[in-house]
């Protein structure tokens, strides 16, 4: 069964798709300058995936497509409700306990980026 944990935006601050995927590639590069640091190849552990973008009937999302073993897939799209925006991440059944840690991890980072309220897959709240 699949699960999904939220973001809701604190403001009334419009976040799109292009947004999440600058951040999602801000992150790529400052992991990527750590392991430069580290003289390690970092990045491609931090951050596991390539970055696709999906138009369906019902609208359109990120899909991480993971390129390690031990890493699936992460669906992450934005969501207009009870006027606030929230940002959804979704893992599918195919996914991982690896892409569950990533997501978790994504999830914390997109949420001081944006400044909002982050309700995890298991219901705990954090911000």
């Amino acid at each position: 069964m699949s699960q999904s944990s939220f973001i809701t935006v604190a403001s009334k601050t419009e976040i799109t798709l292009q947004d999440i995927k600058e951040v999602l590639i801000y992150y790529k590069e400052i992991t990527s300058k750590t392991g430069e640091q580290l003289d390690w190849n970092y990045d491609s552990y931090a951050f596991p995936y390539v970055i696709e973008e999906k138009e369906e009937d019902f609208g359109a999302y990120i899909v991480l497509r993971g390129n390690l073993d031990r890493y699936n897939t992460i669906l992450i799209g934005v969501l207009e409700k009870d006027e606030q925006t929230h940002i959804q991440i979704t893992l599918p059944n195919s996914s991982t306990h690896g892409d569950k840690n990533k997501a978790n991890e994504f999830a914390r980072f997109l949420t001081k980026k944006v400044k909002g309220t982050l309700t995890l897959f298991n219901g705990r709240v954090y911000q």
